[in-house]
């Protein structure tokens, strides 16, 4: 995971995305940074974090936003990493992260001059009771600083938990695509093939879910991580070099989350998604998070099933080349939450 953004070559260049629509089942309680807090390169630290015990294979769903500032005006990484650990400091289960490069001090692409917020979502599933602490951790690098520091915004930065269980959830995540690209696992855009269906034919096993009996709706939540491969990047494979164009070119995309329920047959009856979305990647920025959110979708009866799939679809519509980022060893960058709503 470190490697993913420690070869900062480049910026994310985008405003302050919107806050996702979430309607978890039950309340959701959350833990507010209540002072500034500075973190340095190479050291991961944790900002936040609520302690939770809970019975073998209770789910609670973590959310977390991470709004940091700059001491310096160049390019560094910057991470939004949510994970849970056991009562001896062991991580369990999956790591989510959200990363971006923070332009700068003196930048004014975001919402807030100079102020970068990131999401993060996570779905952590107990394997067997007990008392763990889920927590949000800030991480930052750079290929060529060591003497600057990023700060946390105070109440603008926090950690969400939910309080009960959220029954029958299911997290979704994408097959390992490493840092460099060069896992044959790794899905691109724009390199022989102009569009891909993240958890539907990009080598995810087609999970099919069905919501509980007695859910009166469902709520899906994704994150979408994304790269551009321009000549001469370090993140993209060798083998697409031949669709990859100068510095500058940047990639323009198209992304939308759907949530299809399923008839009796297994073919499509409902479809719930999002409105499509383009994207516009500078090459400079490189790196590009997308959250992407469903909430109160109904429940069709005439279906017939309570069966549902969930897909993202990516399009590259030009410019250069798009690398679908995936797992990295346990820290997972583009993943999917379905969740019941009581």
């Amino acid at each position: 995971m470190r490697r993913f953004l420690t070869a900062v070559a480049a910026v994310l260049l985008v405003a302050a995305p919107a806050q996702v629509a979430r309607a978890d089942s039950g309340s959701v309680t959350r833990v507010t940074l209540s002072s500034a807090n500075n973190f340095y390169p190479n050291t991961e630290e944790r900002l936040l974090s609520r302690m939770v015990t809970l019975a073998a294979g209770e789910s609670r769903h973590v959310r977390g936003r991470l709004e940091a500032t700059s001491s310096v005006t160049q390019v560094v990484a910057m991470n939004d990493t949510l994970k849970c650990v056991d009562s001896t400091g062991a991580v369990v289960g999956v790591t989510s992260t959200s990363s971006r490069n923070h332009e700068g001090s003196d930048t004014s692409y975001y919402a807030v001059p100079g102020h970068l917020p990131i999401y993060a979502d996570l779905l952590f599933t107990a394997p067997s009771a007990g008392t763990y602490t889920c927590g949000l951790y800030a991480y930052t690098a750079s290929s060529s600083l060591d003497n600057y520091y990023l700060t946390a915004v105070a109440t603008d930065t926090w950690l969400e938990v939910s309080n009960s269980n959220q029954v029958g959830a299911r997290w979704w995540q994408n097959p390992a695509c490493n840092s460099t690209g060069t896992s044959s696992t790794c899905t691109y855009v724009g390199a022989g093939t102009s569009s891909a269906w993240v958890f539907y034919n990009d080598g995810t096993p087609v999970y099919k879910w069905t919501a509980a009996t007695t859910a009166t709706s469902v709520q899906a939540l994704a994150t979408l991580e994304l790269t551009t491969c321009y000549t001469g990047t370090s993140s993209c494979t060798s083998g697409i070099a031949g669709y990859e164009k100068p510095r500058g070119t940047d990639a323009v995309v198209d992304v939308r989350l759907e949530f299809i329920q399923l008839d009796t047959t297994a073919h499509t009856c409902r479809t719930t998604s999002t409105t499509t979305s383009r994207k516009t990647i500078r090459d400079d920025a490189h790196h590009y998070v997308a959250s992407l959110g469903l909430s109160s979708i109904p429940i069709d009866a005439g279906c017939g099933t309570r069966t549902f799939i969930m897909r993202i679809y990516v399009d590259h519509v030009s410019g250069n080349p798009v690398k679908i980022d995936g797992v990295q060893s346990s820290t997972s960058l583009t993943n999917g939450i379905a969740m019941n709503i009581f």
